[in-house]
């Protein structure tokens, strides 16, 4: 028997993708699936690409059902997924796939969220200095958002290493249609997204940024104060992220060679993030289907600033790999177990 797992919010594009990843999970099995608009519908009703699910119906979003699991994803938007948690026995484990545990301050969540604050959970992201024990001891964990775990990748360790300013960093990143969920929407209908790249919550106004900003703050120092200007894009394409991130250079200007060494020094050893070999760039489509993030950096002594790209899957890495991965660490699970590196072709 393996450890028995629950996710609510199981018909979103999120849930189905964890429902995929359990399902091939050596040390997991599925326990309850919840979907309040599909509850009563088979499962492979919603998700037709998982035949072994066949059998399983999605339930109500009922705490007690839930709480019969050793382990609760939460996939839910932030305050549905808030109001859940609350409601769960204190000794079930959560991951919750929301935003709404990831901010520490306050007040940051009530400028961007303008809601009620619920809380801060340990920040889910592994690769980041002294995470991995921090989520391994957490009973609740907040899974990070999929444009934040690219530009945080990216940039943490430039920062760390004094080769980067805190200030004055600006990330452009594109995300596939998967990123604004499964939700109908006019502006998400294939007419209009074909052939078509599109910023959108230009100037400041995207909720990742304030977690870009926390998490940047503690790679550079307690007393750093990143500031961050995000401009986000959505490309014709199901799923992927590509972010350019760039700061400006700090100190006597390192070259290409220190910018590309930073990185590779932080993440030597890591199982899911690749500094690409030099003259390589990052591309969605090799992360797909994969919980990689693939990374490239040069520096620009015209500009005077570092610039890293990342790539990575929304739904893999930038969701439900992510949380995958930590629940093997909360679980005393292998870190890697039921997740790949590799991606799908073409």
């Amino acid at each position: 028997m393996g450890v028995r797992v629950a996710v609510a919010g199981a018909s979103g594009y999120a849930g189905g993708e964890l429902l995929r990843l359990i399902s091939g999970h050596p040390d997991l099995e599925i326990g309850p699936l919840s979907a309040s608009a599909s509850a009563g519908m088979p499962v492979t009703d919603v998700h037709p690409h998982l035949p072994a699910l066949a059998g399983h119906v999605f339930g109500p979003a009922d705490p007690a059902s839930l709480a019969a699991a050793d382990l609760v994803f939460l996939a839910l938007p932030n305050g549905e997924s808030a109001a859940l948690a609350a409601a769960l026995p204190g000794h079930v484990a959560v991951v919750d796939l929301s935003a709404s545990f990831r901010l520490a301050d306050p007040q940051a969540w009530a400028r961007y969220y303008r809601t009620g604050h619920a809380g801060h959970w340990v920040y889910g992201l592994p690769e980041l200095p002294g995470a991995r024990g921090r989520i391994s001891a957490a009973h609740r964990v907040a899974s990070p958002g999929c444009y934040a775990t690219a530009a945080i990748l990216a940039l943490a360790p430039l920062l760390a290493a004094g080769l980067a300013e805190p200030q004055d960093i600006v990330i452009v990143a594109a995300s596939g249609t998967s990123g604004a969920g499964r939700s109908p929407s006019a502006a998400l209908l294939a007419t209009e997204v074909m052939g078509a790249v599109s910023a959108y919550q230009v100037g400041g106004t995207h909720r990742h940024t304030p977690e870009i900003e926390q998490a940047l703050a503690g790679a550079a120092g307690d007393a750093a104060r990143p500031s961050v200007s995000f401009t986000p894009m959505l490309a014709p394409m199901p799923r992927g992220i590509l972010a350019t991130c760039t700061a400006r250079l700090a100190g006597a200007v390192p070259g290409t060679p220190a910018v590309r060494a930073a990185l590779a020094d932080a993440y030597a050893g890591e199982p899911f993030v690749h500094v690409l070999p030099e003259g390589h760039w990052p591309t969605t489509a090799a992360t797909v289907g994969s919980n990689a993030v693939h990374l490239q950096a040069a520096a620009d002594a015209h500009a005077g600033r570092a610039v890293v790209a990342a790539a990575l899957d929304n739904l893999g890495k930038g969701a439900a790999g992510q949380a995958v991965q930590a629940a093997n660490l909360m679980l005393g699970l292998p870190e890697t177990a039921g997740l790949t590196a590799q991606g799908v072709a073409p």
